[in-house]
């Protein structure tokens, strides 16, 4: 990998700017604080590669996940359970996601060849159903606390359209913190990236900081904390019954379900606070202030950012396709196709659950 190179500049070398105006991207960090400007041909060449091939990749996969899901979902859609309508909800949003996945491969590539009003919709898109993703696996959660440790029913089995209208409260509430997006992203070209144009917010510093806190509080960490107690106490609450084979089974879905989301999006959200950290000048440390270290930072806010857009394939996987109740739904459809049940047909219940008794929160019992 080339070093990147250092160009000094004075303030005569802006005078057409407006820096109170400066141009920040979710994508790289920002200047270093030693007065020089990077260029950033390196991360340039890691991003046209790296994301293109790893976006592709989380599409077709999602996709295909997702879309199962769904077909399952409606296949069942006279008897949806609590859990079914909050995961029917969850890959509505990855799918919205996903399907923005596309347009930033292209921008890796190529540059944002699609214009402003283009950027503004696919970036307020990708914002809203990234929040929704993270809100719906923190309502399951709440859900399953509720239903498991308390016996409490936050919903009724038998009013689903309750469920529904709490689904619609977090997306409106989603689309309430997209708005900077649609006020600040624009496409723009950047010299220090080669005079490409790229869908990227223009805002004042101010309000750059105030977005990435409202982002790692709301996004990463007051989830992470309800998540995290949630599975806690369910958890304490399994060992104190029988270990059956049955909870046990439950126990090991809820440490892949907290596992997976925490790998997926700890490494980008601790690369994301160290970006913010130098971007607000708490960090003075001068290994970060240099070019290379810029580059390495642009490259780990690739790297990690794609690893968490990543677990929206993994959903499928947590929840559902670890269900024996799901599988046996799924081969019920595949059986026109030569697909044959492993199992007698009449295990799956009408009532129950599509995932599995350890994923449903309907009742006390499910586990």
């Amino acid at each position: 990998m080339n070093v990147d190179k250092k160009v000094t500049f004075s303030m005569d070398d802006f005078s057409y700017l407006d820096l109170d105006l400066f141009n920040y991207s979710y994508n790289y960090s920002s200047l270093p604080n030693d007065g020089t400007v990077c260029d950033q041909d390196s991360s340039i060449y890691f991003d046209s590669i790296f994301i293109p091939v790893l976006y592709s990749l989380a599409l077709a996969v999602g996709l295909v996940g997702n879309g199962v899901v769904l077909v399952v979902l409606w296949k069942k859609r006279m008897g949806l359970n609590v859990t079914d309508i909050f995961i029917l909800h969850l890959c509505l949003a990855d799918l919205l996601l996903l399907l923005t996945l596309p347009f930033w491969a292209v921008e890796a590539a190529k540059g944002w060849i699609f214009g402003t009003p283009l950027c503004k919709l696919t970036g307020a898109l990708f914002k809203i159903n990234f929040y929704c993703g993270i809100f719906m696996l923190s309502c399951i959660s709440l859900d399953r606390y509720l239903s498991i440790v308390h016996a409490v029913q936050m919903y009724s089995r038998k009013k689903p359209m309750v469920t529904h209208c709490c689904c619609l409260i977090v997306w409106l509430f989603c689309l309430l913190l997209s708005i900077p997006d649609w006020i600040f992203l624009v496409a723009i070209e950047d010299s220090r990236r080669q005079d490409r144009t790229e869908c990227v917010p223009d805002y004042q510093p101010n309000v750059r900081l105030a977005t990435r806190w409202l982002y790692h509080i709301l996004g990463f960490i007051l989830p992470s904390v309800m998540i995290l107690l949630c599975y806690y106490h369910i958890l304490q609450r399994l060992q104190r019954g029988s270990q059956c084979k049955q909870k046990k089974r439950a126990i090991r879905v809820i440490i892949a379900l907290v596992v997976a989301f925490f790998i997926h999006w700890t490494p980008y959200n601790l690369t994301l606070f160290v970006d913010t950290m130098q971007t607000n000048g708490t960090i003075i440390s001068t290994n970060l202030t240099s070019c290379e270290s810029a580059t390495v930072l642009d490259v780990a806010l690739t790297a990690t950012s794609t690893l968490a857009y990543l677990h929206c394939c993994v959903n499928p996987v947590l929840y559902a396709f670890v269900g024996v109740k799901f599988r046996q739904h799924l081969l019920e459809m595949l059986r026109p196709l030569g697909f044959k049940l492993k199992g007698p047909a009449g295990l799956v219940s009408r009532r129950s659950s599509a995932w599995s008794e350890s994923v449903d929160t309907s009742h006390t019992s499910a586990f």
